[in-house]
């Protein structure tokens, strides 16, 4: 289930428009003046300090723009994003791939041709059948919980249910050890952006079941998994049989990362700006600053080591359409306009962190419409006319209403906004706290989740494609792993989403689906809150440290490594 908000040098600050404080450098200290940004050296160890583990280790399993980022140093796919900020790094490449798929038959057959010389970390080698594989494994009913794409768009029989039970996928040929050909149930012009997703991940044939992997992956890119006690550490060292000749977007310049989880994220923060010790050579794993601590990051000393830039995403409250009062679109309009936005912008962090939704598309993808079909003065709610949508549906006495979220401290405080201004038009917010490593599962499973979720929505590449389809479609609705987590499912929004799809111009696509965003609020299946910044503080001794588009906005970890191995 998507999205956990994992929240991202002159070239960085033009490349991003971000507010990044400082881009030439000034110096933590009188010998070296820390640049992030500068090209790291080849050795040492990156230390990455986090609240949570990851979702999943495994692929097929785990979707968010953390554990994404994490999968490109142990996994490849068959293209992926280009290691770069700003617009650059929102564009792909081919990486076990030569190219980026050749399609064909309107764009409804894709071909990929390997490049040579491809091997697990075991010495074996990686063909078209392991891709072929890997890429079966989306459809099994345990594994499959990760990335919907390519069940959204690769043709399958109703009944495939994935290689352990179901075995081949005769809609992906390979006509030979070099080959991989994949037919669509509809066509799209993206699916060289889909083939990046975890989902297209090679593993031998037969292997992985019975989550496997969540213990022991099997690494094609250039780290392997040395050791993994879950919910404490995790240790990355390299992998010997990775070919840098085969691949041109791993820098791969540290010796090793070590994960460290559990940590609270106050303690990361102090950690982090003090740098002392091995802490001079770390990342946050974590979301972002706590608000708490912004206001302590404007020493010049802490400005050099600060990034900043949009996540590119969307915190949001879902609605589920098929619960109790909440069927009625009334209700669903009602709450719209209860919720006070501006007080989810202050839990957040405030504005540093944080600024009012208005639509369900961030403003940084291309096509969006800022419309505000809901709107309020400053985002603060109209109580007036939620409680009239109340009343003419039955509803003025107001009903309970549970909400999902994570055990987070920043989700906490969300919740206890939303249940504040739901309180006003009566109706009670009771809060459902969920463990944040298992929280995306939980709530991508129908029978588990409840009236409401606190979650968020970041874009896979920059189309609308990625961000209303999945989140909207009601043909995507599944038992688990369902990212369609308002139960949404209008005959009208899904032709739309099918004819916008077929549109071979990527600006007018984008400019529908920014359109379409404003016809899916007025069925009102979510609540956007705010879009969110990313704001952190790096080690003293990091380099090759840039924000990418492609991951939520946060460090892009193929490329970052120490200045000085040694320290």
């Amino acid at each position: 289930m998507r999205k956990a908000i994992v929240l991202p040098a002159a070239a960085l600050c033009t490349a991003l428009t971000l507010t990044l404080s400082a881009c030439k450098g000034g110096g933590a200290s009188a010998a070296k003046e820390a640049d992030p940004g500068a090209a790291a050296a080849t050795g040492g160890t990156v230390h990455v300090l986090a609240q949570a583990d990851f979702s999943h280790l495994d692929p097929a399993r785990g979707f968010d723009g953390g554990v994404n980022n994490f999968y490109r140093l142990v996994y490849r796919t068959l293209t992926t994003p280009v290691a770069a900020p700003g617009e650059k790094g929102a564009k792909i490449t081919g990486d076990l791939a030569t190219d980026t798929g050749r399609p064909s038959d309107g764009n409804k057959t894709w071909t990929f041709t390997l490049k040579r010389g491809l091997t697990f970390e075991d010495g074996s080698d990686i063909t078209s059948k392991e891709v072929k594989f890997g890429v079966e494994r989306a459809w099994d009913p345990e594994a499959g919980l990760g990335s919907p794409y390519a069940k959204q768009y690769i043709e399958a029989p109703d009944s495939y249910k994935g290689p352990y039970k179901s075995g081949d996928l005769s809609t992906i040929e390979t006509p030979d050890a070099h080959t991989i050909v994949f037919h669509l149930k509809k066509a799209t012009a993206q699916f060289g952006y889909i083939a990046a997703q975890p989902t297209f991940t090679p593993f031998p044939k037969g292997s992985g079941a019975k989550a496997v992997f969540d213990r022991k992956p099997i690494a094609s890119g250039p780290y392997r998994v040395k050791s993994y006690q879950h919910g404490s550490k995790l240790v990355l060292v390299r992998n010997k049989q990775w070919k840098r000749s085969t691949d041109k977007v791993r820098d791969a310049k540290p010796d090793s990362f070590v994960w460290t989880f559990g940590l609270d994220p106050a303690t990361i923060d102090e950690r982090l700006i003090a740098g002392q010790g091995a802490d001079a050579n770390a990342i946050s794993g974590t979301a972002s600053l706590q608000p708490a601590t912004v206001s302590r990051i404007q020493t010049p000393q802490l400005k050099q080591r600060t990034m900043s830039g949009p996540t590119g995403c969307t915190s949001y409250m879902s609605i589920n359409t098929s619960k109790g009062p909440l069927k009625d679109v009334r209700v669903r309009q009602a709450i719209e306009y209860a919720v006070d936005k501006q007080t989810t912008v202050d839990a957040h962090g405030g504005k540093s962190l944080a600024t009012v939704a208005t639509s369900i598309q961030p403003p940084t993808l291309p096509g969006r419409d800022a419309s505000d079909v809901y709107p309020s003065k400053g985002g603060t709610g109209d109580v007036k006319k939620a409680r009239k949508l109340l009343a003419e549906a039955g509803q003025s006495k107001g009903f309970t209403f549970t909400l999902d979220t994570r055990a987070a401290g920043v989700e906490q405080a969300t919740a206890v906004a939303v249940q504040q201004a739901l309180k006003r038009v009566g109706i009670k917010v009771k809060v459902n706290t969920i463990d944040t490593s298992t929280f995306y599962e939980v709530i991508g499973t129908p029978s588990q989740e409840h009236d409401g979720a606190l979650t968020g929505w970041c874009p896979d590449w920059p189309s609308g494609s990625t961000f209303l389809p999945p989140l909207f479609d009601g043909r995507n609705i599944t038992g688990s792993g369902n990212p369609n987590i308002s139960m949404l499912d209008d005959k009208k929004v899904n032709d739309r989403m099918d004819a916008i799809e077929a549109m071979s111009d990527a600006d007018a696509q984008n400019t529908a689906y920014g359109k379409l965003d404003a016809q899916i609020m007025r069925q009102a299946p979510i609540v956007p809150l705010h879009y969110t910044k990313y704001l952190t503080v790096v080690g003293d001794n990091i380099a090759g440290a840039y924000l990418t588009p492609s991951f939520s906005g946060g460090i892009d970890l193929v490329s970052v490594g120490l200045a000085d191995p040694k320290k």
